[in-house]
């Protein structure tokens, strides 16, 4: 990948696993110094829903992982439910980073539950996690970018967003949401060089997924393995496979150059043709 990015900055929430450490790679390929965080201690942050939670330790790693493309990385805990946590973890990024030119939100969960099995606990978490902490973060990283009027944001959404899908209420809710924000912060930004546009995907092959294919199965019961309703997924889409990260990585990586300058206030799907 060219360096088309080069010195460029970029943050990455749920940047230590999945499709934000794929996009982190990405954008580091291309040049751009990268700050990821995701939340970490998942004995912590678990609350009957699937966000593929990271330990501690895969910090370290995913630092290293990261630092090969040569280029300034930072990696910790972050917590977008939390405005103290985000300032935090905004303060080591610039330090380690600079100024940050790109914010990719990446951080997200979902639960299998109809709207009657919610709980407030389980419903808020996963609103303030898909929405409002999207919100936050751009409300930190905004102003910054339009006083130096040049800014990505790119969120990352679903197929979600524009159908609903059986036990997944507060996930799409907050998809639907989110690509109202898309759409605002786009306004907010046009005059001053600042674009955002949401990436919404179908499936995407990555831990998040499987733990949420997972809780299908466990509910459901029947005696069906994980890989046979993977495979089953995979065999509805009508590309008949499942969209990998490095696809929602590849996108990403354009929008944020300037041949996608104006781009902006539009949700692309990437779906394999699929409508969920």
């Amino acid at each position: 990948m060219t360096e088309n990015l080069k010195g460029r900055s970029a943050v990455i929430t749920g940047g230590l696993t999945g499709q934000g450490l794929a996009i982190a790679e990405a954008l580091a390929g291309a040049g751009a110094h990268v700050a990821v965080g995701s939340f970490v201690r998942e004995a912590a942050g678990r609350q009957g829903d699937a966000a593929a939670y990271p330990d501690p330790e895969e910090i370290v790693s995913v630092r290293e992982r990261l630092a090969r493309h040569g280029t300034r990385v930072h990696a910790g805990h972050l917590d977008v439910r939390d405005s103290a946590a985000i300032a935090d973890f905004a303060a080591a990024a610039e330090a380690a980073c600079g100024p940050a030119d790109i914010l990719v939100n990446a951080a997200g969960t979902t639960a299998e539950q109809p709207v009657i099995g919610h709980s407030d606990e389980l419903w808020l978490k996963i609103i303030d996690t898909n929405l409002n902490g999207a919100f936050r973060m751009i409300r930190t990283y905004l102003p910054g970018m339009m006083t130096r009027k040049w800014g990505r944001v790119i969120n990352i959404g679903s197929t979600a967003a524009t159908v609903g899908w059986k036990d997944n209420p507060a996930y799409c809710a907050s998809k639907s949401g989110l690509l109202g924000l898309t759409r605002c912060v786009a306004l907010e930004g046009a005059p001053h060089g600042v674009t955002a546009v949401m990436i919404s995907p179908t499936w995407v092959e990555t831990e998040l997924m499987r733990r949420n294919v997972q809780q299908v199965l466990d509910r459901e019961g029947g005696g069906r393995t994980l890989e046979d309703a993977m495979a089953d997924i995979a065999r509805q889409n009508p590309q008949n496979r499942i969209i990998q990260p490095s696809e929602i990585a590849a996108l990403a990586v354009f929008l944020c150059g300037e041949g996608a300058r104006g781009i902006t206030m539009e949700n692309i799907q990437i779906s394999g043709g699929a409508l969920w």
